[in-house]
């Protein structure tokens, strides 16, 4: 099973979308949310270098923004 982390704030459309996505497809997920959590922001940016969200943590693999694509590549779905 993957290990899937999303840093996302409550207003973000994309995230809302990444989220969906995770739910149709019965991907279990972490949720962070940075706006609530400054620690977990500084990790975010630490680790992507990006200040947007929706930052998807697919094993260890950054994926900025929701980019279907890649989160399907990452989690070998067709």
């Amino acid at each position: 099973m993957h290990k899937v982390t999303i840093y996302s704030t409550p207003s973000c459309v994309y995230c809302k979308m990444a989220k969906e996505f995770f739910a149709q497809n019965k991907v279990q997920f972490t949720e962070i949310n940075v706006a609530d959590d400054m620690k977990a922001q500084e990790e975010m940016i630490k680790k992507s270098g990006q200040y947007g969200v929706p930052v998807i943590d697919i094993d260890g693999h950054m994926i900025i923004g929701f980019d279907k694509g890649a989160i399907k590549k990452a989690l070998g779905l067709q």
